[in-house]
């Protein structure tokens, strides 16, 4: 790890267990770690927010496959999912930091190249995060216009300026909500928790009973149904269905960008990172039987229905118009709290990489209000990014709904990097708790694989305007990222030195200049990552 004078506190001989173990990894503590083991878990569901994740993907599973996409196309990616967050989790519990990703990546990899992976995973995990932000945002504009077509008995259209004036609104509330301080933020987590689990019951149990006879399916409809009206051979066009359950339960390295605010950091947020993917699997396969059982047999007026949104449709068949309403309503607030928690998320990882120098306006972003002791200026970073992201709804559908994938695609670089080095490289890691072994090698090649998958169109026959607009906005993001590492005189390749240590912590049975850094964080070449008891 580089060093910079470190600005050490006049407490730092006091220092608590998670304190400690952040000095240990070069860090001064500047958040309030007010998450405690179980908000922390909380916002990692939560922003998962696997119903209205379903709601708003419903639409890749349907073509591809029909129920057998929804249901058994779950279940297939589930276990997947699951050695994903397993990896995720091995890496969490040795270096519980903000900064996640890229600083693992950099304590594992080899000297020569470890401050150019380094700088792609972070710039890869920091436009995950916020086209995260943009497409979680974007899906409730749509959602909430659905909500409005369903009010207004289908008679209400909403044109792309109506629903970017939505999105706007949604991202600056959001912003606002955000800035508050870190106690507010962990004890929403509480109510968002329980507002997301009642949800998805009410739709695994009361939507069945509530369903008219006309549109309940038999057992071999819904379990054992293949309906392709996407144009790919079969196998593929299932393959493409995995879309839905990977981003419905994407976001992974969420709970890990909250490390330096949450309690017991180095058991909790592994445990975060594994009940939240374990708890959304279980009930995100329930949701889509639910489903499944309940949507009639007329796929395609599920898809060009007049509310515009396939969920919304099942719905409005089944329960009616105000039932439809008040349930989808209730749908809308879930996916507002999933927008909330991923632009908590991504500024903190926009701080954690500005921390270390490697963003443009770093000294401005590395700033924490006095007041509310969170970093805002991140905060409104991110939120005039994720504005600037949501005009591409005026090029074409297909250039916004691009966002959708983009966040998968990223964020599989970012993951793939740091667990391929724990393993490609010489270095003397020593696991936490959660210990793998070779099942890493399972969660890379699924997420080498569906990368590619991604990059593909939703229908073979394509034009201009159709295209699948992935490749080319994540490589023209890449490719500014890797040009601004290359620049002449001014390129992080001369002067990004990976993460930037900013707290000597004191030497045992002795002490030491404040003003000193130790000799491990002067050696970059020997620096590794270590398990860390707390």
């Amino acid at each position: 790890m580089a060093a910079r004078a470190p600005a050490t506190s006049k407490q730092h001989l006091q220092l608590g267990a998670d304190e400690v173990v952040l000095a240990k990894l070069g860090y001064k503590q500047e958040f309030r770690r007010e998450f405690t083991p179980l908000e922390v878990s909380g916002l990692a569901f939560s922003y998962t927010g696997v119903l209205p994740g379903i709601a708003s993907v419903l639409f890749y599973a349907i073509p591809n496959g029909g129920p057998v996409a929804m249901v058994w196309g779950w279940a297939i990616a589930g276990p997947f999912i699951m050695c994903i967050g397993l990896a995720m989790a091995e890496l969490a519990s040795a270096a519980p930091t903000s900064g996640g990703l890229y600083y693992w990546t950099y304590s594992l990899a080899s000297p020569r190249c470890r401050n150019f992976l380094s700088w792609i995973v972070g710039y890869s995990n920091t436009i995950q995060t916020i086209t995260g932000v943009a497409s979680v945002n974007w899906a409730c504009a749509i959602q909430i216009a659905a909500a409005i077509s369903i009010a207004t008995d289908q008679a209400y259209v909403t044109t792309n300026e109506q629903l970017y004036g939505i999105y706007a609104a949604l991202v600056l509330s959001h912003a606002v909500l955000v800035s508050l301080g870190t106690k507010v933020l962990a004890r929403l987590q509480r109510l968002y928790t329980f507002v997301n689990l009642c949800l998805c019951f009410i739709i695994i149990i009361a939507l069945p009973i509530a369903t008219p006879r006309e549109y309940r399916n038999s057992a071999s409809f819904a379990l054992g149904n293949f309906t392709n009206l996407a144009g790919w051979p079969s196998g593929f066009a299932f393959i493409l269905s995995f879309m839905a359950p990977l981003y419905s339960i994407g976001g992974y390295d969420a709970s890990v960008h909250m490390s330096e605010e949450a309690s017991n950091a180095a058991t909790a947020i592994p445990w975060a990172i594994i009940s939240s993917i374990a708890v959304s699997v279980v009930l995100g396969w329930g949701i889509n039987v639910s489903l499944a059982f309940c949507m009639g047999t007329n796929l395609e007026s599920i898809l060009n229905g007049p509310i515009g949104q396939p969920m919304a449709q099942i719905l409005y068949t089944s329960l009616g118009q105000r039932g439809a309403l008040a349930l989808w309503c209730l749908i809308i607030s879930t996916l507002y709290i999933v927008a909330s928690n991923s632009l908590l998320v991504g500024s903190r990882q926009t701080f954690a990489f500005s921390r270390d120098g490697a963003l443009p306006f770093s000294r401005y972003l590395y700033r924490i209000n006095s007041y509310t002791q969170t970093p805002v200026n991140t905060v409104w970073f991110d939120a005039v990014f994720v504005l600037v992201i949501g005009l591409l709804a005026f090029v074409s559908t297909e250039a916004i709904n691009a966002v959708f994938t983009i966040g998968i695609t990223a964020s599989y670089v970012s993951y793939i990097t740091p667990i391929t080095t724990r393993f490609a490289f010489k270095n003397d890691f020593k696991p936490g708790p959660f210990y793998l072994g070779k099942l890493a090698t399972i969660a890379v090649s699924s997420m080498v694989f569906m990368i590619f998958v991604f990059f593909f169109p939703s229908t073979p026959q394509t034009t201009a305007q159709e295209m699948n607009y992935t490749v080319v906005v994540l490589g023209g993001y890449m490719a500014l990222a890797i040009s601004w590492y290359y620049c002449p005189v001014y390129g992080g390749v001369h002067w990004f030195n990976g993460p930037v240590a900013n707290f000597a912590p004191s030497m045992k049975g002795g002490s030491r200049d404040e003003n000193s850094v130790s000799k491990k964080e002067q050696q970059d070449a020997e620096l590794s990552v270590s398990v860390v008891d707390v």
